[in-house]
């Protein structure tokens, strides 16, 4: 019996996590039959500004205490590898564990911007992709470039539970009730609630 297993992929600055990340993650868990869901915590993400984002200690807490589910890992692997961009990851990642196969799990949101992450068209050909709905985002998402480019490895969802098994490229849009919860519109209720009280 092999030892090897199912891993997705959960990227992002966790500025703070919310319900958004653990609603994607235990869909992935189930839908795509994961073994766990790791939570890769970035130090600073290439395309989000400096300005606005919490310490690296603050947002690795509040991750850790959304992750409410013991399938779900939350990582210092890109911190303590020095990985800043996604393509890096998960070579290092592969390398560090061959034998396991993971898949990365996105928002159509991310999906949409896809093509200005650097090496965008090497990470589709090193890991397949499972990507998740986002309010207003979903339509935008299938008619993006990296869509448009890897249109014939989009893999039916129907084959779902053998994705993380597939050879790269392989991607998927998984379809499940779209969950409003951003990252934003948090931190601009804390905001408003700080201006409220001082």
């Amino acid at each position: 019996m092999s030892n090897y297993k199912r891993i997705g992929l959960l990227g992002g600055s966790f500025n703070p996590a919310h319900r958004g990340h653990l609603n994607i993650s235990l869909t992935a868990l189930d839908s795509l039959d994961l073994d766990e869901v790791w939570w890769l915590v970035s130090p600073q993400n290439p395309l989000k500004p400096y300005q606005g984002m919490a310490p690296y200690e603050t947002r690795f807490a509040s991750a850790e205490a959304r992750a409410d589910d013991a399938r779900i890992r939350v990582s210092h692997f890109e911190r303590d590898h020095g990985t800043r961009y996604t393509a890096e990851t998960v070579r290092a990642l592969k390398k560090a564990w061959p034998e396991d196969n993971f898949v990365f799990l996105i928002g159509a949101d991310n999906l949409i911007q896809f093509h200005k992450w650097r090496q965008w068209r090497q990470i589709f050909r090193l890991i397949p992709i499972a990507v998740f709905p986002r309010p207003s985002y979903s339509m935008r998402a299938l008619k993006s470039r990296a869509a448009h480019r890897f249109v014939r490895q989009r893999v039916p969802e129907i084959y779902a539970k053998r994705l993380a098994s597939k050879r790269a490229p392989a991607w998927m849009f998984l379809h499940m009730a779209p969950d409003a919860s951003s990252a934003t519109k948090i931190r601009a209720r804390r905001r408003t609630v700080g201006a409220r009280i001082v």
